[in-house]
């Protein structure tokens, strides 16, 4: 991965964490994601890439990018439109519940 790349990708990480370091009880629609790809990519592909090894993460509808921290709650929903309740701390989404959700 070129150095521009991985500097790019560490920013809006970074930015991600910081539009979410609130406290508090969500229910979001989104996709179960992984970390390299964040929200270019869903299905098959993030699919592949976390049974590869990389993290999951939660992409919103808007396309927000957030950390799961309990990342064996998404088993089986790898690359899905799911509908995800919990708690996020410091940018960072605890799974209290999650389950196929109806595309609109």
């Amino acid at each position: 991965m070129s150095r521009f790349r991985c500097l790019f990708l560490n920013f809006l990480l970074a930015a991600c964490c910081g539009a979410f370091a609130s406290s508090g009880e969500v229910e979001w629609t989104g996709w179960i994601s992984d970390a390299k790809c964040g929200a270019k990519m869903t299905g098959y592909c993030a699919k592949a890439c976390i049974t590869a090894g990389e993290k999951p993460v939660f992409v919103t509808d808007d396309e927000k990018v957030v950390p799961i921290a309990n990342p064996e709650r998404t088993k089986n929903f790898e690359g899905e439109h799911v509908a995800v309740k919990g708690s996020l701390e410091n940018g960072v989404l605890t799974i209290t519940s999650i389950e196929t959700a109806v595309r609109k």
